[in-house]
């Protein structure tokens, strides 16, 4: 498969979409790809060995393999929940698994995984120029990448994706879970003045969520009963240099 290999749904209208993005800056888009693209790279993402839980502590960034998460004893389990839950409680706090993708298109195109061909995909011209007359921006240059996989007990509490230098104007995140139940949490939420719920999306198999930059939201908790990783491919829509 290549980056040519993905296909927007022709069935969408992108003005139709800015329309509806412009009332609240954000959008829920079901059937975004052709759905033959869609699992595939779902299937891709389900048997990649390389996955990675992430961890914040402050200002650094903790990493473990699939193989280092197995080979945790208990006690060792119990003071990594005890920290990540204490730090959520109140602050920034974030624990997923992830599979990133280079920014430069040289090294998508080396690496040559469908999820680089997707990266690819999401910054080509046509697909760009698709975005950006949804989210109603201008000057879009590339759409940066990761894939995530969130399981049991696995959330990333509230923020805004305002980061200097880093020239974002929307967000989007690639939903990728198969019949996704609202019980097991995992849910795209976004949060009013006050800490409010305004909206939340679930994440529905082959549908993007789009949001504007800055804009307060979460990834609520994915409960201990849910029976598969919540999957998706998430990342920004800048404009600047094109790495």
């Amino acid at each position: 498969m290549n980056s040519s290999s993905f296909r927007i749904n022709p069935a969408l209208d992108p003005e139709d979409l800015s329309r509806a993005f412009a009332m609240r800056r954000r959008l829920h888009i079901p059937s975004f790809l052709e759905p033959e693209c869609a699992g595939n790279l779902l299937e891709y993402l389900k048997g990649d060995p390389g996955w990675k839980l992430v961890v914040n502590a402050e200002d650094k960034l903790f990493e473990l393999d699939r193989p280092t998460q197995a080979s945790l004893t208990a006690e060792q389990q119990r003071q990594l929940d005890e920290a990540v839950h204490a730090k959520a409680r109140y602050g920034f706090q974030y624990r997923y698994e992830t599979l990133r993708v280079p920014d430069a298109e040289r090294e998508r195109i080396a690496r040559g995984t469908i999820l680089d061909d997707f990266a690819l995909f999401l910054s080509s011209d046509a697909t760009l120029a698709f975005l950006q007359t949804v989210i109603g921006g201008s000057g879009l240059a590339f759409a940066d990448a990761q894939a995530t996989a969130y399981g049991p007990g696995h959330f990333l509490t509230a923020h805004d994706d305002a980061v200097a230098g880093k020239n974002r104007q929307a967000a989007f995140v690639m939903n990728l879970s198969a019949d996704w139940s609202a019980d097991w949490g995992g849910m795209l939420a976004f949060h009013e003045p006050g800490n409010a719920i305004a909206e939340a999306f679930i994440p529905t198999f082959n549908s993007l969520n789009l949001f504007g930059v800055p804009q307060r939201h979460s990834v609520t908790m994915v409960t201990p009963f849910t029976p598969r990783r919540r999957y998706s491919v998430t990342g920004w829509l800048r404009t600047g240099p094109k790495p």
